[in-house]
């Protein structure tokens, strides 16, 4: 198994229709990309100076299944989406 984990910080000027509609985008992705056996996202309730604005927590079955989810053109698009409101995303992908 694979726990893959992405912390955005959404740019300043990130409108907050934009920021639903990829809280939205990201939620369909496991009803469009089998390879996700569970999957959650949420923004941050702490809102501390060391937090990231919104984070997902993804299952995938083995690395192979982690590199057709980044291809996938699903997320791909969602990828697009974040580039043009995130200033900055890190991720932690291992294996449990």
């Amino acid at each position: 198994m694979i726990k893959h984990i992405v912390f955005f910080k959404f740019k300043p000027e990130a409108a907050e229709a934009d920021i639903v509609d990829l809280e939205k985008s990201l939620n369909a992705l496991p009803g469009l990309i089998r390879d996700i056996i569970s999957f959650s996202c949420g923004r941050d309730v702490i809102r501390s100076e060391r937090s990231y604005d919104l984070a997902l927590v993804a299952d995938l079955a083995d690395l192979d299944a982690l590199g057709r989810y980044q291809v996938h053109p699903d997320h791909q698009a969602v990828v697009a989406k974040v580039k043009r409101l995130a200033s900055s995303v890190v991720a932690v992908d291992y294996a449990c």
